[in-house]
């Protein structure tokens, strides 16, 4: 007889947060990446273009950590015209020992929400000024308002310029962020002026156009890419890539083939075979982070399993803790 344990959204709202405990297990899972025999498989995905869907099915083994996760996360961008969010999900976390269900994560992709924005604030830990202070954020979604959220935890963040297309999303995300944080926000229609002067732009949108020109970033500049996670997918100008004095990959195997780094390629602006940091080899010392306050750095994050059985691994950690979920034994 084997003994699981069922937590629901509501159960995990309550015991994870975006805090300073998800951004270090994040950046543990990061380092591991780099320094470990981590077995990380390629993302499986699944398109369902004539409904902009795709499904993503992302795990990963790590040396030392009793448990592994699958998540399996759909991503369907019409469903806010429907009244639905685009996200949803959940992750099924086996003992690495006998490899039996230990817990059954129905997150609603929330847990993905937390630990996407952990690698944000971790990518901005080693990479943006110690002294930034104003971002700028691209879009006016959930991974907006985490990212910025994400951001306050790591940098003196008290000037925030906020950009979307849509400018009434953007006008009621940035009342509600500004509720929530206590920090100035404006929000910019010309998406050259919110880049002007910042100190670090995130970029958090599924847009399948360059929204980030070569032509407006400044020195000093950090820039982290969150959205591309997949080949049609595209944030910032290709360019950056090639000028940028720093680019940094959460996954290179990865970034390669799906994420910003992989337009550069075949836009026929970086070899296909060029050798970049990943963001674990910095995190351990094994690479060079930034060199000076006036390097523009970039972040292309597309999301690793690592980052999913890490924080499947403290939510299972903090439900015992707490004796939250439903027991269910098979």
């Amino acid at each position: 007889m084997s003994r699981m344990t069922i937590l629901t959204e509501a159960d995990l709202r309550r015991i994870v947060s975006l805090d300073l405990d998800a951004v270090a297990c994040v950046e543990a899972a990061f380092e591991a990446l780099a320094t470990k025999a981590v077995a990380m498989p390629p993302i499986l995905r699944l398109d369902i273009p004539e409904h902009r869907g795709e499904v993503d099915v992302k795990t990963a083994y790590v040396p030392g950590i009793d448990a592994f996760a699958i998540k399996i996360s759909p991503g369907f961008f019409n469903n806010p015209q429907i009244g639905l969010p685009s996200v949803n999900g959940m992750m099924v976390l086996f003992s690495s020992k006998t490899g039996l269900v230990e817990a059954l994560l129905l997150d609603n992709g929330y847990l993905t929400d937390v630990r996407t924005a952990a690698a944000g604030a971790v990518a901005a830990k080693y990479l943006a000024r110690k002294n930034a202070s104003v971002a700028t954020i691209f879009g006016a979604g959930v991974q907006a308002e985490l990212q910025l959220k994400a951001l306050t935890l790591v940098r003196p963040i008290d000037e925030v310029r906020l950009w979307a297309r849509d400018p009434q999303k953007a006008e009621a995300t940035a009342k509600r962020m500004q509720a929530g944080l206590g920090i100035q926000i404006s929000v910019e229609s010309d998406p050259s002026k919110a880049v002007a002067g910042s100190d670090i732009i995130v970029t958090t949108t599924p847009s399948e156009e360059p929204l980030l020109r070569a032509e407006w970033l400044e020195p000093g500049q950090h820039v982290t890419a969150m959205g591309s996670d997949a080949e049609h997918k595209n944030e910032i100008d290709p360019v950056i890539i090639r000028f940028a004095d720093l680019y940094v990959a959460d996954s290179l195997k990865q970034t390669r083939r799906l994420g910003e780094l992989h337009h550069a390629i075949a836009a026929g602006l970086i070899p296909e075979n060029q050798a970049f940091p990943e963001l674990g080899a910095i995190i351990a010392g094994t690479s060079a982070g930034r060199r000076s306050d006036h390097a523009i750095s970039v972040a292309d994050l597309t999301g690793t399993g690592v980052q999913d059985t890490a924080i499947a691994t403290l939510a299972r950690d903090r439900a015992k803790k707490a004796g939250a979920g439903t027991a269910f034994e098979s």
